[in-house]
C-alpha cells in the first residue's frame, strides 16, 4: 500500500458513547494540533506517556508524527469537530515484521474508546503491510493502557523489566479478535442510535400549514400519537401548526432537538442538514426524495462532520412504540400497534403492509425504520439495536442488501441465536438480480438454493410479505417443533388430503400413528372416524371429541407438530369457533381424586387451517393469554411449520468451529495480491503464475504445471512434465481469457515434441496479438471432475461454492454454497448437498474419493476468501477427485480494485 494511498485514507467511526470521530493519517499541517494534544495533557499523563513529565516531549512527539512519511512508520489521528483527540502510531523501522506502537488520548476523553479504535485501525493497516506483531513499552502503573492492550482480543504477552512492562501483541485475525471488535462496535452503534430511536426532543423541519404535505403529516402523527418528548415545528411563516409551537429555523428553537425530521425540497436538504449540525442535532430523518449526487454527498458530509446518524433519504419514517415514548414519525395512515417485532424496510409501501399485518395479528411493533436510500443506518444497525433494546423478540427485514455483507453475516449468525430473524428473499431470480455470469462461480449463484445460505445464517427467508407474516404468526405464538414430523387432524377428508399434500410437498414428514395411538383415537372419536395420518374425525366430531383427539396426538412421542384442518358443517352441534376452542392449550384436567389441574403447555406447535377464513392468517385467542395461528390455506400452514422446523434444527445444531489449517502463509498471499494490484489497480484476472503462487500460499494442491512463452520453452516444459504415458496438455493464456475450452484454446493428449510444437504454433497463429504464453501440464488421471469456487455476494459476502465440474457444470447446475468462513459442520454440508454427492461417497460399490482431501481443499479455499477482501471470484474447474487425492487441474482468480479498509474494520459507510 503506497504512502499516497494512505494519505487519502479517511473514515468515520463511532466511540463507545455513540460519538462520531474521523480517523485519518496525520498530515504535516497537523503539527500544531498534535503538539497541542500533548501540551494540554496533565503532568501525570505526560509522565505515563513519555516516562517523564518534560514539556519538550510534546514538540518532539509532534515533530516525529508529522515528519515526512518513511517506510514502516504510520501515524493515525482521531478528530472530532476539527479537534485532534487522539493519536496512535507504529514504526517497524522499514524492515522486519514487528513494529513498535504508541498511543495518546486527550485529557478528559479517556474511557470512551478513542485509543482502542485507533489501535484497531493501526492493526488493519499493519496487516496490509505484512506486519505480524506489535510491541509496546509502558510503565507498570499505567493500568489503563495495559488494560486496553489486554482487552483488544489479540493474543498479548507481558514481560516485566523493572518499572516497565514490555507488551507483545500478535496481529493474527482470529475469531476471538473479530468477536471483540463486533462487541465494541455493537455497543457504540446502539449508543449512536439512541437520539434517533429514543429522542427526548423532535423537530419537524418543513411542516406546512396546509393539509397534504409530508412534513405536516408526520407532525400530525407525532402529535396525535401522544409523543411524550418535546415537539417543535420549523416553518418561518407560522407560529404554530396543529397546536405545535413553530419556529423560524432550527437555530431559533428553544431547545436543541435530538432528532430533526427533514421534509424540505431536495435542493434545501444540504443547507438544512448543515444548520442542524451546527445547532447540535444528533440524528436526522430525511423523508425527502429526489436528491441528486451533489445533494447526497453534501448531506452525508454534514452528518459525518457533525456526528449525526441519518435515516433515509426517500423514506417513510421511523416509529418506536415504547409506552413511555410513543414516537411515530411516519406518514403512514395509522399508528402501529405496540408489540415485540422490530421492522426495517427500504420500501415505504412494503413497510406499511408489514406494519398493518403485524398490528392486525396482534404481534405489534417494537420499533420500525424505513431505511429508504440507506445512506447511513442499515439493516446491520437495526439488528444490533433489536438485540439490545430489551423489547424485541422477532426481527423482520425487507431489504435488497444488508450493508457490509461480511458484517451482516457475522451479526446475523449471532442475533438469530437470540431471536427469529425473518426476511423476504428479494432478487432471487435472474430478472431480480441481473447478476453477470462471467464464469462458473458467478453462474452458480443463480442456480444454487439461496435459502440454504439464509438457513446457514439462521435467517428465516420467505418468498413474499404474505409468507413472512404467516411465519411470523407461528414463530411469535408457538413453541418450535422438535423435528419435521406433522400429524394432521381434520373433520373433512378432502381438507386432510389437501393438508397432507401441502406438508409432503414442502418436505415435512407425515408419520403413521402406532397401534396404541390408533386405539386411543378410535376410542374417543365418533363412529366412522379413521385414525391414520391424516386423522379423519368426520363431520360429526364434537368439540369435546376433537379436544381429546388433539390432546392424544399432541402427547404422542412420534409427532413434532399438529395441523388441524377444519371446515364448517351442519352435522355436529359444535360451530367452527367451538372446534377452534377445542385446540386451546393448556386445558384443565381432572384426576381420579377429582382434583383439577392445568398441565404445562405441550412443547409442540399447533396450527389450524380454516378453509372458509377470509384473511390469509389470523391469531385466534386461546386460554391463558395464548393464541393459535389459523391459516386460510393448508399450503400456508405447511410453509410456516417448515420454517419453524428449519429454525429449530438450526438452533439445535452446534455452531461449529473453523478448523486450524497448517501451512497457510497469509502474509505471502497479501504480497501476491498487492504486487498484482500495484500493476493493475483496477483489479482483474491473475495470470496463471500469480494464481498458482496464491494457491500455494494456502496449500491448495495443484496439478504440476509449467509456463512457456515460446515454442522452445513449451517443448522443454513438456519433456519435464510428461507422465508415464508421455502425454501432456497445453492451455493458452491471455488477459481476460475465462473459458479456455469455449475459445478452443486447449490442446489435449499431446504426444512427442512435434505435437507440442504444432499445438503452440496453432495457438500462436489463431490468437496472434493476444497470446501471452501457455501452460503445460501432464494429462491427468481419470477421476470425478468437480468444481469449487468463491464469489462475492452483495448480501452474504464471500460464498464458497461446490458441485459437479467439467465443461457441462453450468448446464447441469449441480452446485451448493455456504458462507465463508466454513466451519467443520458447513464443509460437511457443502460436500453432501449437491446431487452428485453419492458419487463422492462411494455409490454402487465404488471406492469413495479422498473426502478428507476434499474437505481440506474447501476449508483452504474458505480461508483464502476470508483473508482477502480483494478476492472477487475464484474458479477451480475441474477439481479431480480420486480415492487417493484431490487435485486442482485449472484455477482462475479475479481481484477487485484495491480496497483501503478490511471488511471487518469498524467504520461508518
Amino acid at each position: 500500500m503506497t504512502d499516497d494511498t494512505l494519505s487519502r485514507r479517511m473514515v468515520h467511526a463511532l466511540l463507545t458513547d455513540g460519538t462520531t470521530v474521523c480517523i485519518r493519517p496525520v498530515r504535516r499541517d497537523d503539527h500544531d494540533q498534535v503538539q497541542g494534544l500533548y501540551e494540554e495533557m496533565s503532568p501525570e499523563n505526560l509522565r505515563l506517556r513519555f516516562f517523564a513529565a518534560s514539556r519538550r516531549s510534546a514538540q518532539m512527539a509532534a515533530d516525529r508524527a508529522c515528519a515526512e512519511p518513511s517506510p514502516g512508520h504510520r501515524v493515525l489521528l482521531a478528530e472530532t469537530g476539527g479537534r485532534v483527540i487522539g493519536l496512535a502510531e507504529y514504526d517497524s523501522g522499514g524492515t522486519g515484521d514487528t513494529a513498535e506502537i504508541s498511543i495518546a488520548v486527550a485529557d478528559g476523553l479517556h474511557h470512551r474508546g478513542v485509543g482502542t479504535l485507533l489501535i484497531e485501525h493501526l492493526v488493519s493497516g499493519a496487516r496490509a503491510e505484512g506486519i505480524t506483531g506489535f510491541t509496546a513499552d509502558a510503565l507498570s502503573e499505567n493500568h489503563e493502557v495495559l488494560k486496553l492492550f489486554a482487552e483488544l482480543g489479540l493474543r498479548t504477552t507481558r514481560r516485566f523489566e523493572g518499572p516497565e512492562v514490555r507488551c507483545s501483541i500478535s496481529l493474527d485475525q482470529s475469531d476471538t479478535y473479530l468477536t471483540a471488535v463486533e462487541e465494541r462496535g455493537r455497543a457504540a452503534d446502539v449508543a449512536s442510535l439512541e437520539p434517533l430511536l429514543r429522542p427526548r426532543t423532535v423537530a419537524v423541519v418543513g411542516a406546512g400549514r396546509k393539509p397534504g404535505s409530508v412534513g405536516r403529516a408526520i407532525l400530525h402523527q407525532l402529535h396525535a400519537g401522544r409523543y411524550t418528548g418535546r415537539l417543535f415545528a420549523v416553518n418561518p411563516r407560522a407560529d404554530s401548526i396543529l397546536g405545535v409551537p413553530c419556529h423560524s429555523s432550527v437555530g431559533a428553537l428553544p431547545e436543541t432537538p435530538d432528532l430533526a425530521v427533514l421534509a424540505v425540497p431536495a435542493a434545501a436538504i444540504p443547507g438544512t442538514a448543515e444548520e442542524c449540525g451546527k445547532a447540535g442535532v444528533r440524528a436526522l430523518l430525511v423523508v425527502t426524495a429526489g436528491l441528486d449526487a451533489d445533494h447526497a454527498c453534501a448531506l452525508l458530509a454534514a452528518c459525518r462532520s457533525y456526528g449525526m446518524r441519518l435515516v433515509g433519504p426517500n423514506c417513510l419514517g421511523i416509529s418506536h412504540t415504547d409506552p413511555e415514548l410513543h414516537l411515530d414519525a411516519t406518514f403512514a395512515a395509522g399508528h402501529p400497534r405496540s408489540g415485540s417485532a422490530g421492522v426495517a424496510v427500504q420500501s415505504g409501501g412494503v413497510g406499511i403492509a408489514l406494519l398493518d399485518g403485524l398490528s392486525r395479528l396482534g404481534i405489534g411493533v417494537s420499533s420500525f425504520v424505513s431505511l429508504g436510500d440507506k445512506y447511513d443506518v442499515s439493516g446491520n444497525d437495526m439488528l444490533q439495536w433489536w438485540e439490545s433494546d430489551g423489547r424485541t423478540d422477532l426481527a423482520v427485514l425487507h431489504l435488497e442488501s444488508f450493508g457490509n455483507p461480511r458484517g451482516f453475516s457475522r451479526t446475523a449468525r449471532r442475533v438469530t441465536r437470540r431471536m427469529p430473524v425473518l426476511t423476504v428473499d428479494a432478487g432471487r431470480t435472474e430478472a431480480g438480480r441481473r447478476a453477470a455470469a462471467s464464469h462458473t462461480a458467478a453462474a452458480a449463484t443463480r442456480t444454487m438454493t439461496r435459502g440454504a445460505l439464509f438457513t446457514q445464517a439462521g435467517i428465516t427467508a420467505t418468498r413474499s410479505c404474505g409468507e413472512l407474516l404467516e411465519a411470523a404468526a407461528l414463530l411469535h405464538s408457538q413453541p418450535l417443533p422438535a423435528g419435521p414430523r406433522v400429524a394432521i387432524v381434520t373433520n373433512a377428508g378432502g381438507a386432510g388430503v389437501l393438508a397432507a399434500d401441502a406438508c409432503a410437498e414442502i418436505g415435512l414428514e407425515l408419520p403413521a400413528p402406532g397401534p396404541e395411538l390408533i386405539r386411543d383415537l378410535l376410542a374417543v372419536l365418533p363412529a366412522g372416524a379413521t385414525a391414520g395420518n391424516p386423522v379423519d374425525a368426520t363431520a360429526a366430531v364434537t368439540e369435546e371429541q376433537l379436544s381429546d383427539c388433539v390432546d392424544r396426538v399432541m402427547r404422542d412421542g412420534g409427532v413434532d407438530a399438529v395441523l388441524v384442518a377444519l371446515v364448517p358443517t351442519a352435522v355436529a352441534a359444535a360451530t367452527g369457533d367451538d372446534l377452534v376452542r377445542a385446540l386451546t392449550f393448556p386445558r384443565s384436567r381432572t384426576d381420579s381424586t377429582g382434583r383439577t389441574s392445568i398441565p404445562a403447555r405441550p412443547p409442540k406447535p399447533i396450527v389450524a387451517v380454516r378453509l372458509e377464513q377470509a384473511l390469509p392468517v389470523e391469531l385466534l385467542p386461546a386460554a391463558e393469554d395464548t393464541v393459535i395461528p389459523a391459516y386460510a390455506e393448508p399450503q400456508a400452514a405447511a410453509r410456516a411449520l417448515a420454517h419453524a422446523a428449519r429454525r429449530a434444527a438450526w438452533l439445535a445444531r452446534p455452531a461449529g468451529t473453523v478448523p486450524e489449517l497448517d501451512g497457510v502463509e497469509t502474509e505471502r498471499a497479501h504480497a501476491v495480491v498487492d504486487a498484482y494490484l500495484d500493476r493493475h489497480p483496477d483489479g482483474g484476472w491473475l495470470d496463471p503464475r500469480a494464481c498458482a503462487e496464491l494457491l500455494g500460499c494456502y496449500g491448495i494442491p495443484q496439478l504440476a504445471w509449467a509456463w512457456a512463452g515460446t515454442e522452445v520453452e513449451a517443448v522443454l516444459a513438456a519433456e519435464r512434465l510428461r507422465g508415464a504415458d508421455g502425454r501432456v496438455v497445453m492451455k493458452g493464456h491471455w488477459p481476460g481469457l475465462v473459458h479456455k475450452t469455449a475459445e478452443h484454446a486447449v490442446h489435449l493428449d499431446l504426444h512427442g515434441d512435434s505435437q507440442v510444437r504444432a499445438a503452440f504454433r496453432d495457438l500462436e497463429t489463431r490468437f496472434a496479438g493476444l497470446l501471452e504464453g501457455v501452460v503445460i501440464q501432464p494429462l491427468a488421471e481419470r477421476g470425478t471432475e468437480l468444481f469449487a469456487g468463491v464469489v462475492q455476494d452483495q448480501v452474504f459476502g464471500p460464498l464458497v461454492l461446490f458441485g459437479l465440474g467439467g465443461t457441462a457444470t453450468e448446464v447441469l447446475a449441480d452446485h451448493a454454497a455456504r458462507l465463508a468462513p466454513l466451519t467443520d459442520h458447513d464443509v460437511h454440508d457443502l460436500i453432501t448437498a449437491p446431487r452428485c454427492a453419492p458419487l463422492l461417497l462411494g455409490a454402487n460399490g465404488a471406492r469413495p474419493v479422498d473426502l478428507q482431501g476434499l474437505e481440506q481443499l474447501l476449508l483452504r479455499l474458505s480461508r483464502m476468501a476470508s483473508d482477502l477482501p480483494q478476492l472477487a471470484e475464484a474458479d477451480f474447474n475441474p477439481v479431480l477427485a480420486t480415492p487417493g487425492r484431490v487435485t486442482v487441474l485449472d484455477a482462475r482468480v479475479r481481484l477487485l480494485p484495491r480496497r483501503l479498509q478490511d471488511p471487518y474494520l469498524r467504520r461508518l459507510r
